[in-house]
């Protein structure tokens, strides 16, 4: 488990969418008309548990299948029960034929307070009455699915997803239901969102019939602690919106509501909380203050967005696990928590004590802990010794990194380490151009640095990263200044900022193993500038002289 810094005396305390007719037959007796249906009645709906009522319905449906299109070979199973205030209720139902899912066969069943069911919402207008025995292959179902037509000109790197297999379903959401195989494939849309694809093939022609998106892309916004108001990608669900963003890997953000991990999940990962995932009934999340819950969470959900689009536009990264899935975050956690950590598939924020430290959800510490991921998945840095260092240097690096990336005028880039959230305007936690700063922390490397805790010894690394990119010497960044001196004296001249981020990611991704050391992330970011930008270029020497200036090699 990576934690962002430790704080004397910190402690711990699917509905399915489209247009559905009503197939009904007269005004049977006991049914609403529309004029019976008021604004108090519909608001007073509620979900009821009562299986016999969903019981009941299936029986009423399956009695008369001419009537209600539920023939021979066929199954429905309930999957929500409403009921009125006016004690009417509604029975929404999937179907199958002969064991396979028909897709379109969804259906509601209307009963009368009485139970006698009035009508019924579906699409089917006939009984289905078909073969279940494809004449084409599954493998040929998935080749006519890649194969390159009008589909290509909006979504590219399109290929099968190999986490889900083609199956066979009854697509009937055209008049005249059909056999077809379901094939799922991923790519990318022409905006950079990706896609995954849902394509139904003929099982008896191998026709495509047709192409079903499952991404779909919402705009909203966060009003934020520290950046202000942002733009985020929401997911609606049912009438209200949840903070998950489907376009980088599903990554979402829970709401601990102030309880925190038992010891067996500490200990063996067992029966850890999840929280709730927090939701709106609008696309706005938070309102800028402690008041709304909502607030801190979106600003975890935006650094979470604005780390996921760095790795993605800066170093060619899909995803922090880097095969395209998200993780996510959880805030409010623990009471008076003045931590944020990593613990290999999420973040966790704490909402700090209110008196010195506020939410540890600004940018910098979203960057730091998702680094500890991209890490983990890298060079595996062990969290002890020197090699602890380099991993907490690398998330300071990259949580530095993925402020500037932001280009937030709330939270402007700087080489401060989570400055945001200490209140009062009190010190930050760490500074990159003189680590010594907090009194813990070492500017210059030597034989003991690896006997220190790694928040400290990481000092020598972030002083080198600071020096290669911006030099010694006194200057103004982001509205602060700045100023680092060197360990041997000597006069640095930075390369930027551009290019000490991709010698570093390289050297991390590349070079790096779970054992390096200062001396032997001196031969790999000299490797990594070497492979950049030649072997004798003026990056790789400004390399060599920013090591030596915090005394390593």
């Amino acid at each position: 488990m990576r934690r962002f810094v430790r704080v004397a005396g910190a402690t711990t305390a699917a509905a399915v969418a489209g247009t559905a007719f009503l197939t009904a037959f007269g005004n049977p007796a006991g049914a609403a008309s529309p004029e019976s249906i008021t604004p108090t009645s519909l608001s007073a709906q509620k979900v009821v548990k009562d299986k016999s009522i969903a019981e009941k319905a299936v029986s009423a449906l399956t009695s008369k299948p001419s009537t209600w299109k539920v023939g021979a070979d066929q199954e429905l199973e309930p999957v929500v029960t409403l009921k009125d205030a006016n004690g009417a209720t509604h029975v929404r139902m999937n179907r199958t034929y002969k064991g396979l899912e028909v897709v379109g066969g969804d259906l509601v069943s209307h009963q009368s307070k009485a139970g006698n069911v009035t009508s019924v919402s579906q699409g089917l207008s006939k009984m289905l009455d078909l073969s279940v025995k494809p004449a084409v292959t599954n493998t040929a179902a998935t080749q006519a699915a890649l194969v390159v037509d009008k589909v290509t000109d909006t979504i590219s790197d399109l290929k099968a997803d190999k986490r889900k297999a083609a199956e066979l379903v009854i697509d009937a959401t055209d008049a005249t239901p059909a056999l077809t195989w379901r094939v799922h494939t991923t790519g990318v849309q022409a905006d950079g969102t990706p896609s995954r694809l849902s394509t139904y093939v003929d099982a008896a022609t191998g026709k495509v019939l047709r192409r079903v998106e499952g991404i779909h892309t919402i705009d909203g916004e966060g009003q934020t602690l520290y950046s202000g108001t942002v733009p985020l990608q929401v997911t609606q669900n049912g009438s209200s919106y949840e903070l998950r963003d489907e376009t980088r890997g599903g990554t979402y953000t829970t709401d601990m509501n102030n309880a925190e991990d038992s010891v067996l999940c500490t200990i063996l990962s067992v029966g850890c909380m999840a929280g709730d995932v927090v939701t709106s009934p609008t696309t706005t999340f938070g309102n800028g203050t402690n008041d709304d819950r909502a607030t801190a969470a979106a600003d975890a959900q935006f650094g979470t967005n604005v780390t996921w689009d760095y790795y993605k536009n800066v170093h060619g990264r899909d995803g922090i696990f880097g095969d395209g899935s998200g993780s996510y975050n959880r805030v409010h956690y623990g009471n008076d928590y003045v931590n944020a950590f990593w613990d290999g598939e999420k973040m966790t924020y704490g909402d700090g004590d209110g008196v010195g430290y506020g939410p540890l959800v600004s940018l910098d510490v979203a960057g730091h802990e998702m680094t500890h991921g991209v890490t983990e998945h890298t060079s595996g840095l062990e969290y002890s010794g020197e090699s602890g260092g380099l991993n907490e240097s690398t998330s300071d690096i990259f949580g530095t990194s993925v402020e500037f990336y932001a280009d937030n005028s709330e939270d402007p880039g700087d080489y401060l380490i989570g400055e945001a959230f200490i209140l009062d305007g009190g010190d930050p936690l760490r500074r990159m151009d003189n680590p010594s700063f907090d009194g813990n922390s070492v500017n210059c490397w030597d034989s003991s640095t690896g006997d220190l805790d790694v928040h400290y010894s990481s000092g020598v690394g972030n002083h080198f990263f600071y020096l290669l990119s911006e030099g010694s010497g006194s200057k103004t960044i982001g509205g602060v200044e700045h100023n680092s001196t060197t360990c041997d004296d000597s006069t640095i001249e930075g390369i930027g900022r551009d290019k000490a981020e991709q010698i570093w990611f390289r050297a991390n991704s590349t070079y790096f193993t779970s054992t390096t050391d200062y001396a032997g992330a001196r031969d790999a970011t000299v490797q990594a500038a070497s492979d950049l930008y030649g072997a004798s270029s003026p990056e790789v020497t400004a390399v060599e002289a920013a090591w030596s200036a915090v005394s390593v090699g």
